[in-house]
């Protein structure tokens, strides 16, 4: 490392029989003062510019300057991270492989060797945000639309494909695998990273940015991360610091535990609610309290998955016990369990119960009083009450045209417009005809339930709630609305692997939740066309129609161009709207169907019990992670199929619409020209922040 550890902070920790250097933070506080009720999120911080001080981009004075924090609590001090490493999907990704494969084909044409262009630091693309749900409801829908994406994107994969085995310290995780915070969670993550260099093995916190926001993810894990562009993404790749300031520290106590029948889809939306009216936008946000010990780390992970919709930069979670829990769980090696328990205890890392950081400013939840709840329509912040969802989608088409003068405020914050109506003309519904049957679609129906994304598929007990759902739905009788396009598209592997597990596959199978697919779909906009009949009596009538999904975001037209109103929700809740087929009851109280008993059919009649989705969730076992990670970079035949030649520069092609070979190398030659001043620049335009 190439540190001057001007504090003298170099230790070694053996665990077991194998030693590890370090840069400790308890010897720092020698110099420093006392740090250790500083948050633990920004100690990560702080062992980073301790390990990379270099009296140039890391000072004596950036050090104190994070143990200056805890006076005033803020800092406007300016540091330069680096992160362990980067984590890419393929839409944001491809970007940066082509400037990577642009500055060999430099190297080349310089006569140099090309193969010394490679990250500096460890890159992972994980391939999800290319599928798209354009069949569902059939036992052959995942394989149709694998089929589909690889003739969609066979340019762009045979390009990564190369990339894969042309460049070291890159590795791509293949389509059909799972979503990359998914992915990063179960597999990629280590919470404690090291690094050989010297002779020696030193460690360190685990630590990354990712070219998509929801990185925050993996910081249920104790692993600091967030979203950054793609030019910083590249900075960091190849081993330049990330700007930053050092950031305020919103604490957030939890407390409590949750109800019966309570989700932790609706503990985020709740927590995602409270932040947005704090105020978070540009700082940390770290999870403390009592509440933590009984919080399990798919919760956790939930929580932190949603920062970009609270508006933080992270959601910080301490290590502890339970991190280390499902570091066995998910198979991770005994040595590291190891590790990451002896680091996190030497660096005052570890949480303690009853311990609580000095933070700029806080706020607390009882987890006790959290109710089920929706978010929608059209912001994730806007929490419902399950009950109250019904009266909120007619407030919502009170106000779809043109605002009163009274509402125009509101909806010009929110992006909308048009002329209120009265309820007399909120009645809009349209026939339409599908497979010999005449069908009558409504305002408020559900078109699409989806069970999606891995804010809530990398949670077990939400995704074992759905299937038990499904399960006592199909015993009952109920079957899902025609109208109503239903998917599954988990983040991992592992999900089908352990509903399969607890025989619940067939259910949800039989309610059209079939696998499309294991990648982002719905939460990002692929959800793929609607039925045409549906579509046509949408538009014909001028229908405001809605989506409910698992998903973290729900801005209108994102999940569907005519879908205006988007919800969300847990996974066993989208299920119960595939089964109403509408927003415009509540179905708290009222049935979701008719059983084939002939009796109404009511949420709490299909709604499992805790105990029952615990022992669900018991069938999630560690041999399941094992046998959907041990080839994840090897892909199906499909991707071992794609030809690329085995060259160090990439062969453009001159008739490509996608890749092209970016011209910012072509006038490269020599000795570059000397920087100077620019003067006479003049503004152009001077914009504000609204």
């Amino acid at each position: 490392m190439p540190s001057l550890d001007s504090l003298k902070t170099l230790k070694t920790l053996k665990v077991d029989d194998k030693t590890y250097h370090y840069f400790s933070l308890p010897d720092a506080a020698r110099s420093l003062g006392d740090i250790d009720t500083l948050p633990m999120s920004l100690k990560v911080l702080l062992e980073n510019l301790l390990r990379w001080e270099d009296d140039k981009t890391v000072t004596g004075a950036d050090l104190k300057a994070i143990a200056a924090w805890l006076k005033e609590r803020r800092s406007d001090r300016e540091i330069q991270y680096r992160p362990a490493r980067v984590l890419m999907q393929d839409f944001t990704g491809v970007p940066a492989v082509v400037d990577l494969a642009a500055m060999r084909a430099a190297m080349a044409k310089a006569g140099g060797d090309p193969q010394r262009i490679n990250p500096l630091s460890p890159v992972d693309l994980v391939i999800d945000h290319s599928v798209m749900v354009d069949k569902f409801a059939s036992s052959s829908a995942f394989e149709q639309n694998v089929d589909i994406e690889m003739q969609r994107n066979g340019e762009r994969y045979a390009f990564l494909r190369w990339g894969q085995s042309a460049f070291d310290n890159f590795s791509v995780v293949p389509p059909g695998t799972g979503i990359c915070h998914q992915v990063n969670l179960e597999y990629l993550g280590r919470t404690v990273w090291t690094k050989d260099e010297d002779g020696r093995t030193y460690a360190f916190p685990d630590t990354l940015v990712g070219t998509d926001s929801h990185t925050t993810m993996i910081n249920g894990l104790g692993v600091l991360g967030w979203g950054v562009g793609g030019i910083e993404a590249e900075a960091a790749m190849l081993g330049q610091p990330v700007s930053m300031l050092i950031p305020e520290v919103i604490g957030f106590k939890l407390t409590g535990k949750l109800k019966e029948g309570i989700t932790a889809t609706d503990l985020v939306l709740t927590v995602t609610q409270m932040l947005r009216k704090k105020g978070v936008v540009g700082k940390f946000v770290e999870f403390y309290g009592d509440g933590l010990a009984d919080l399990p780390l798919a919760d956790r992970a939930t929580i932190a998955n949603m920062a970009p919709e609270y508006g933080a930069t992270c959601g910080f979670f301490p290590v502890d016990d339970i991190t280390l829990d499902y570091l066995r769980l998910s198979g991770r090696p005994d040595e590291l369990v190891k590790l990451v328990e002896a680091y996190s205890k030497a660096q005052g890392l570890w949480r303690l119960p009853g311990k609580e950081p000095v933070f700029t400013d806080s706020l607390a939840l009882d987890m006790g009083t959290v109710e089920a709840s929706l978010a929608g329509p059209k912001r994730p912040q806007d929490r419902v009450a399950l009950p109250n969802v019904a009266q909120a989608f007619t407030d919502f088409l009170d106000l779809q045209f043109k605002p009163t003068s009274k509402e125009e405020g509101r909806l010009e914050s929110e992006g909308g417009g048009g002329v209120a109506v009265g309820n007399a003309d909120l009645v809009g519904e349209a026939d339409y005809q599908y497979d010999g049957q005449t069908y009558r679609l409504k305002n408020g129906a559900v078109v699409i339930a989806a069970i999606t994304s891995c804010t809530n598929t990398s949670n077990p007990s939400v995704m074992m709630a759905a299937g038990l759902v499904a399960k006592k739905a199909v015993e009952k009788g109920l079957q899902r609305k025609p109208w109503v396009k239903s998917s599954l598209a988990p983040g991992s592997k592992v999900v089908t692997d352990y509903y399969k597990a607890a025989g619940l596959t067939p259910y949800l199978d039989q309610l059209g939740f079939d696998l499309v697919g294991y990648g982002c779909t719905t939460c990002i906009g692929n959800s793929g066309p609607l039925q045409e009949p549906i579509e046509k009596a949408i538009q014909q009538a001028d229908l405001s129609v809605a989506s409910v999904l698992s998903g973290n975001r729900n801005f209108e037209g994102r999940v569907h161009p005519l879908v205006k109103t988007n919800w969300l929700a847990s996974p066993p809740l989208v299920v119960a709207y595939a089964l109403a087929g509408t927003v415009r009851i509540d179905i708290s109280s009222e049935p979701l169907g008719q059983g084939k008993d002939g009796q109404p059919v009511y949420l709490r009649d299909i709604w499992p019990s805790s105990k029952e989705i615990a022992d669900a969730v018991a069938q999630v076992n560690t041999r399941m992670f094992h046998k959907e990670y041990a080839e994840v970079f090897a892909g199906d035949a499909q991707w071992q199929a794609i030809e690329v030649p085995q060259a160090a520069t990439y062969v453009w092609q001159d008739d490509s619409t996608y890749i092209q070979h970016p011209p910012f190398f072509d006038d490269i030659a020599g000795p570059l020209p000397q920087i100077t001043d620019v003067s006479g620049a003049r503004v152009l335009a001077l914009l504000g922040t609204r």
